[in-house]
């Protein structure tokens, strides 16, 4: 017995102790001393969410100023890597063992690495190979000079670097051969998906230049990616029979994706209709394990995995837009979570302070040279063989240089394959950032728009090479159409759609009467008919879309020409042409371009079509953008909308200035813009609002509380063609804009057979007021010409009001007879008959430089923190007018004018520039 109790004893404190170490981990976080930094191996989550909100919000941070220069957010992710690594943040004692300890590293590692693959994946997507086969010839001329004369200077930069750190710690003993392919392929290959987005941000991407570039950068993406897998095959094989074994196991898993998974991948989608109407979730999830299922492959074959991502990529069909719809179902995730953590694990990887040495130093800047120069180089003569001037081709050299995400995914796989060490891999980490900051202001310097005008110019044979105009053999200019505007280009807006179809059918007219066959008595006056009958109206809608940080805004810019067929307000513009009274011809195209460039877009389109007139639908959103919040409007706040939309005036204003050297511009607010109040269908009188009916709940026999209000209440809306009479009322004071819409009146009087114009003169007294308000004056001797004319041609359906008191009733809208009362009081009898009345203002008149004189005016002046209100954006008259349809419950639509200001083309030494002689009546 007394030897038993030590025994026993002993079991029990086994068991107390076993007990012990299996004990479950505290829950009371925080509260019971958990310590949130420290790696815990059964819990990462903890650490994984402090370094990810470090990066991120850092990413960010840094993204923000670089976005203001047009820098793509690669430099961002990879500074703040940096920041974060041993080369700043990590010299502070503790930092990079509390924030990145060593084996707390391995989750942060994963989430990159998923990343990497996925985004791999949307850089396959993003590659359409039919744009690459259908320009095959520039891809392959300039894709194979920008290639090989980098591949042979890196090979030189090679042997310098294999010779000097190939005893660096922490590399696998290679080959040169090996090293020096590395090396070449890091220093040809350029950044498409960065490239993409700089062509897109400075308006090049459908130009020659753009074309070329995107072109040569798809060829050189793919042969990148080819080399580097054939590189890291190598690395990893040792033998070499091995590397033979994989290099045809991948070529063939290559022809089996292409011939034996595709067809049946597409058969999926047709099948679920995904390419008409976007991948569903299944597909998604079919799509992403096949990702997964690839890039395991491939990894376990000893190719890197995120090559099996990107064949998957490469062979998803872009048909219908499935392969955008389907980026952008994944892009938010990956461009916000995973990616900058793997970018942010380049950057902690690199240390500047390895670069200690001068010769190493030496090796930075020639690193720097050869990658920049040698592409420079390559991509110049490869576009200077297919035609292109000096200049472009100078462009296509520094745009094939950019480095971008690519460079770094290669070098962190050459740092992975141990081909790399720290301190080179620090060496391209500098070389890439640099040639990629480079880029954008280079192109910008190289090839600015006025060079781009100027080429343009030249090319069509408008001047010569020195900028000098070029006029036509007879030396006169080219006749233009008795019409002011023939060339109509169009804003193109969701919501602004009805308005521009009702201002497009005036200018089309209505279509006639089938008339009989002439006799051959008539013939003689047929012809003479046919002589007088109108040029074709040219209307070219354009619509554009705002070019957002997503890679699949890129991509739709990239396919553009496959949404304009099919995009439905593009189509709806067709319906124009339809019982119109003379020759339509339209057309459509969309746009992709940042929001601040929607103004620049719309004159450099009005530049190429020639347009005479572009029209801009008001926004009835509130913003720029198209899609309303869905938030009841109030009939005080629609007029807010109107009066503060501070962000489309601002537009408005931009694109007054910036058409104004090339085309006439008309903004018009449709009556349902200026309207105070909704009209219910049942509403007889517009003027008279009826109240709102209360909805009143009953409970039926289950106790469910139901409406005894089924429908709700309709609202009436106008079609774009009225049934009644339509009468113009047109303000003139004597500038150029206010002859301007005088006679685009007219035209719309002599196009439509019920259209009644009555232009509003104002007096001597007040033209000499005019003169002394220092705006440009028209000539009135072809005011008096046209009034003559028009009066002569059209009789009763066109007259002239003069008004003498126009100032005073301008600032006080009190008389009886002003102009303001006789522009909008309806004609008698129109009353409730489709009747319409359109007031057409000159911007540029009296009071743009009065607020106090502007009703309402002080309301928008009060505002705070906007520059632009209604009143500078359409001139004061035109403010005047809107305020008194609001105020007066008058159903009237407004349309402001402005000229183009006469211009011609002068020589400033190496550029041409257009220079106003007669403004357009602004100040």
């Amino acid at each position: 017995m007394a030897t038993a109790t030590p025994t026993t004893t002993a079991a029990m404190a086994g068991a107390t102790a076993n007990s012990t170490s299996t004990k479950v981990s505290s829950q009371g976080g925080i509260f019971e001393g958990l310590n949130p930094s420290v790696y815990n191996p059964a819990d990462p989550i903890v650490l994984f969410i402090i370094q990810a909100s470090i990066v991120i919000s850092l990413t960010r941070l840094l993204y923000w100023p670089l976005s203001k220069i047009k820098e793509p957010k690669v430099i961002a992710e990879v500074l703040a890597g940096i920041l974060l690594g041993p080369s700043v943040l990590g010299r502070i004692p503790g930092f990079s063992e509390t924030i990145f300890p060593p084996n707390g590293m391995g989750p942060f590692r994963l989430a990159a690495n998923i990343g990497l693959t996925l985004y791999l994946f949307l850089v396959g997507l993003e590659i359409n190979m039919g744009y690459l086969l259908s320009n095959w010839r520039i891809a392959a001329s300039v894709a194979c000079l920008d290639m090989t004369i980098p591949f042979g200077l890196g090979v030189a930069v090679a042997w310098g670097l294999y010779k000097d750190f190939a005893d660096e710690p922490g590399i696998r003993p290679i080959s040169f051969g090996l090293f020096a392919l590395f090396v070449g392929v890091a220093t040809a290959i350029t950044a498409f998906p960065v490239l993409c987005r700089i062509l897109t941000s400075l308006k090049l991407l459908n130009t020659t230049v753009g074309v070329i570039v995107m072109t040569s950068g798809i060829a050189n993406d793919v042969v990148g990616w080819v080399l580097l897998a054939l590189c890291v095959t190598l690395v990893n094989s040792g033998a070499g029979i091995t590397a033979l074994y994989i290099i045809l196991v991948a070529a063939g898993y290559s022809l089996f994706l292409a011939y034996g998974v595709r067809p049946v991948f597409m058969w999926v989608l047709r099948r679920t209709r995904s390419l008409e109407n976007g991948p569903s979730q299944s597909i998604v999830a079919l799509t992403i394990f096949m990702v997964l299922a690839s890039a395991f492959f491939t990894d376990i074959i000893g190719v890197h995995s995120i090559f099996g991502a990107f064949v998957i990529g490469l062979m998803c069909p872009h048909e219908g837009g499935f392969a955008i719809k389907l980026t952008e179902k994944i892009e938010d995730l990956v461009a916000v979570l995973f990616l900058p953590l793997f970018f942010a694990l380049s950057g902690i990887n690199t240390n500047i302070g390895l670069l200690n040495t001068g010769k190493t130093w030496g090796y930075v800047f020639a690193i720097i040279f050869v990658a920049f120069f040698s592409k420079l180089a390559g991509g110049t003569l490869g576009a200077r063989a297919n035609g292109l001037v000096w200049r472009e081709s100078f462009t296509i050299g520094t745009l094939m240089s950019c480095k971008g995400l690519v460079e770094l995914i290669v070098l962190n796989i050459g740092l992975q394959a141990k081909i790399l060490s720290t301190r080179t891999f620090t060496m391209f980490v500098v070389m890439a950032l640099i040639t990629t900051f480079a880029t954008t202001p280079l192109v910008s310097w190289l090839y600015p728009p006025s060079y781009q005008r100027k080429l343009e110019l030249w090319k069509k044979g408008k001047i010569d090479w020195d900028g000098n105009p070029l006029m036509p053999a007879d030396g006169t200019e080219d006749e233009r159409p008795t019409d002011v505007a023939t060339r109509l280009l169009v804003y193109l807006r969701a919501d602004g759609l009805s308005s521009v179809l009702s201002i497009i059918g005036h200018f089309a007219g209505k279509q006639q009467a089938a008339r009989p066959e002439p006799s051959a008595e008539s013939e003689g006056a047929a012809g003479k008919e046919a002589s007088e009958r109108p040029a074709p109206l040219r209307v070219h809608g354009y619509r554009l879309v705002e070019l957002s940080e997503r890679n699949s805004s890129v991509m739709a810019v990239s396919e553009i020409e496959e949404y304009a067929a099919y995009d439905p307000i593009v189509k709806a513009l067709g319906t124009c042409a339809n019982n119109a009274g003379r020759d339509v011809m339209v057309s459509g195209q969309i746009a992709v371009v940042p929001e601040d460039s929607f103004a620049d877009a719309l004159a450099t389109e009005a530049t190429k079509a020639s347009s005479d007139l572009i029209i801009v639908p008001w926004s009835e959103t509130g913003t720029i953008s198209e899609i309303s919040s869905g938030s009841v409007i109030s009939a005080r706040s629609k007029f807010d909308v109107l009066a503060n939309n501070h962000e489309f005036a601002g537009l408005a204003a931009q694109i007054f200035e910036k058409a104004r050297p090339v085309s006439a511009v008309a903004v018009f607010l449709d009556e349902s813009v200026l309207r105070i109040k909704p009209v219910s269908a049942s509403d007889k009188s517009p003027q008279q609002p009826q109240p709102r009916l209360a909805r009143q709940l009953t409970k039926d026999a289950c106790g469910v509380s139901v409406s005894d209000v089924y429908d709700p209440p309709m609202v009436r809306l106008y079609s774009a063609e009225s049934r009644g009479g339509h009468f113009i009322r047109v303000l003139y004071t004597g500038t150029q804009d206010d002859m301007h819409a005088v006679r685009l009146a007219l035209q719309l009087a002599a196009q439509n057979e019920d259209v009644e114009v009555t232009v509003v003169e104002v007096s001597d007294a007040v033209h000499h007021e005019v003169a002394e308000e220092d705006y440009h004056k028209c000539c009135f001797d072809e005011f008096v010409k046209t009034k003559a004319t028009a009066l002569a041609k059209h009789g009763e359906r066109v007259r002239f009001a003069e008004e003498k008191n126009y100032i005073d009733s301008l600032a006080s809208v009190a008389s009886s007879t002003s102009v303001l009362e006789v522009m909008l009081t309806a004609p008698a009898g129109t009353t409730g008959s489709g009747a319409t009345v359109t007031v057409m203002v000159g911007r540029s008149v009296i009071g743009t430089g009065r607020p106090s004189a502007i009703p309402g005016a002080e309301e928008a002046e009060s505002s705070s923190g906007y520059t632009v209100d209604l009143k500078h954006a359409l001139g004061g008259a035109a403010a005047a007018v809107a305020t008194e349809i609001r105020n007066g419950h008058v159903n009237a639509s407004l349309l402001v004018v402005q000229a183009k200001a006469k211009a011609a083309l002068t020589k400033v030494g190496t550029q041409v520039q257009v220079v106003s002689v007669e403004g357009s009546g602004e100040k």
